[in-house]
């Protein structure tokens, strides 16, 4: 069994699962800084976990940072923002989507996800250098999963804050080139950023913080270079991950209502017109079967269950 890597004292990761992200604690005398919020359904816990020893009890929170505004990472953004009166402080290309609420660029009610709305005090640019937890972070530009998204990092301990731009095994789904001709092409580059780092450990938006970072960079250039090559691949490796984000958050879905589920959401009844031209029974099934396969999903007395 692979030791924990040993973070500085100050530095708390709460490890949470796929529905919600880890939230990264950085404590200091000067204020205490958390990064990512988690899932809206789970904002509850994430107060909770907070009020724990292990977080900062009944002080107050300075600052609420985003690595990018997906919902797993934003979703308890309100309720946080609400309970301390912190600031929120987003990557600086999020601002504007999150000015408009744009639910498509945001993927929300695009892929079927939610959150609660907020309002950010701070914008985060690329290059800066902040000093949270009494350690000094530069903000590094990291699009490919989401093309506005930052990573942090700290020289001192080679210590990254990686958000989905790289975990233990790969990273978050990506567009295909027909979608967003831009994802792929970053992707690639953010992974060659991230190499030419000393890093000697990697606090990923989920999973166990890792001290392999040669392997999983090795893991995430090889998925990249399966992707280059069949759009095909990357629009059903998408679908299946939202797919199976949505099971996490609203527990079941009815089998009998899936086709009318792909044909209504609209990230599905693009891809398929894309990339499919199946009718949507026949969509809904391709998708289910091979999530049943990898053993993610079950059926169960007419509903669709994660596994």
């Amino acid at each position: 069994m692979t030791a924990a890597p040993a973070l500085p004292p100050q530095l708390h990761v709460f490890v949470r699962d796929w529905l919600s992200s880890n939230n990264i604690l950085l404590k200091s005398r000067d204020g205490h800084v958390l990064i990512d919020s988690g899932y809206v359904r789970h904002a509850p816990l994430t107060l909770a976990l907070l009020a724990t020893s292990a977080g900062i009890g009944a002080e107050p929170l300075a600052r609420l940072v985003n690595t990018h505004c997906h919902s797993d990472h934003i979703g308890g953004n309100a309720t946080i923002q609400a309970h301390y009166r912190c600031p929120i402080a987003l990557p600086q290309a999020e601002a504007l989507l999150v000015d408009r609420w744009d639910e498509t660029a945001l993927l929300l009610g695009y892929c079927d996800q939610r959150t609660d709305r907020f309002r950010y005090d701070e914008i985060i640019q690329p290059g800066e250098t902040h000093v949270w937890g009494g350690l000094e972070w530069r903000a590094l530009d990291a699009p490919g999963h989401d093309m506005a998204a930052l990573v942090f990092h700290n020289p001192e301990h080679g210590i990254l804050i990686s958000g989905d731009a790289l975990w233990q095994n790969g990273y978050g789904f990506v567009m295909p080139r027909e979608i967003d001709p831009r994802a792929l092409p970053a992707t690639r580059a953010t992974l060659e950023m991230l190499a030419a780092l000393d890093i000697r450990i990697v606090i990923p938006g989920h999973g166990e913080p890792f001290t392999d970072v040669t392997g999983a960079l090795d893991r995430a250039f090889q998925r990249t270079t399966a992707f280059e090559a069949s759009s095909l691949r990357v629009a059903k490796h998408a679908l299946k991950v939202v797919l199976s984000f949505a099971l996490l958050d609203q527990r079941r879905l009815p089998l009998a209502e899936m086709p009318a589920y792909v044909e209504r959401v609209e990230i599905y009844r693009q891809f398929n017109q894309h990339f499919f031209r199946l009718a949507p029974e026949a969509l809904a099934e391709m998708l289910i079967a091979e999530l049943e396969r990898a053993g993610a999903v079950r059926r169960e007395a007419g509903w669709l269950l994660a596994a």
